[in-house]
């Protein structure tokens, strides 16, 4: 099992594929230009898979595939099939854009959930938010995910003064369809021109909510990131992920493979280490994952000791979200 300094066991594995994306939402890909790894700095379908299967062989039991937008790697289904051979649960987070191609491959390798990152239910301020002009083709595809029974997460970057207009229509859709929907607050990562007064709390959104709606908590899963609700008589739900108001560092059970191999022990931690060059030399990939979870600090990667309202974006060393994975 894998274990950190603190005791806390991690059993999920975030991998990336790719830091490359066909959508250019500001909260994610870097203001300046974004320089795409080249292919031979990326894990290979083959190196992808034994590096799972050593994870595994520690007690890893999730894996979740993102990016970047990791459908756009063009052997997305040799990778899928390949972690479909190891006993797992595999999940997968996307834009959406790019489902349709691939939805037999999801079916066929048993992928049991999927979530769809969707800002905004305006098809005008979602291309202005992601730089393209895909929103009913996302939406089609989110239905098609239904029809397919597989679960679906919409997650939502709630940004404030954008966010408010918003919220009640997302809750809306909880009405008829199965759907999770997910308020995550605004993080800061390189470049993504963060600042506390863009952040609304899942407090404040949660009292918009609540004025409209009569609701019901419901339970949490174990190691779950996600405070979870009901508005009674829906079939949905509605969840708010709480990272700069109220973190969850104590329950973490997450690590993350960058998609050059690195190990993040932590969302916004700076130590990393180099996990794919260890494999490309034949070096044990044991030691070097253990070594990364030692490193590990308590909370929020050792970068936010004075709470989010007093952090300076600036002064955060980190890698900008597409390049860390979502």
């Amino acid at each position: 099992m894998l274990r950190d300094r603190y005791h806390r066991l991690h059993n999920y594995l975030r991998i990336s594929l790719t830091d490359k994306c066909n959508f250019k939402c500001s909260y994610c890909m870097p203001v300046s230009q974004h320089s795409c790894l080249q292919q031979r700095q990326l894990m290979s379908a083959d190196e992808i898979e034994k590096i799972a299967a050593e994870f595994v062989s520690l007690g890893i039991n999730k894996i979740r595939l993102t990016g970047g937008e990791p459908l756009v790697r063009n052997d997305f289904g040799d990778i899928a099939f390949r972690l479909a051979k190891l006993p797992v649960e595999r999940v997968l987070t996307t834009n959406g854009s790019l489902l349709h191609r691939h939805i037999e491959t999801l079916v066929n390798a048993r992928f049991s959930s999927v979530n769809v990152s969707l800002d905004s239910l305006n098809p005008h301020a979602f291309a202005s938010i992601t730089q393209v002009n895909h929103f009913h083709r996302v939406w089609k595809n989110i239905l098609l995910l239904l029809e397919h029974r597989i679960r679906v997460k919409i997650n939502v970057v709630a940004i404030n003064g954008f966010i408010q207009q918003e919220i009640l229509r997302f809750i809306e859709l909880t009405g008829n369809l199965p759907l999770h929907i997910r308020f995550i607050e605004f993080m800061p990562f390189k470049g993504n021109g963060w600042n506390s007064e863009k952040v609304i709390t899942a407090s404040e959104l949660f009292r918009i909510v609540c004025n409209e709606y009569d609701v019901v908590k419901l339970k949490d899963e174990p190691h779950s990131t996600a405070r979870k609700y009901k508005v009674i008589g829906y079939e949905g739900t509605f969840a708010f992920i709480t990272t700069m108001s109220r973190q969850f560092c104590g329950e973490c059970n997450r690590i993350r493979l960058t998609a050059d191999g690195k190990i993040k022990n932590c969302l916004f931690g700076k130590e990393e280490l180099d996990l794919l060059a260890a494999l490309r030399t034949g070096m044990p990939l044991e030691p070097v994952i253990r070594q990364s979870l030692l490193l590990k600090h308590q909370t929020m990667g050792g970068q936010f000791t004075h709470g989010y309202r007093n952090t300076e974006a600036h002064k955060i060393f980190n890698r900008s979200m597409v390049n860390i994975g979502g």
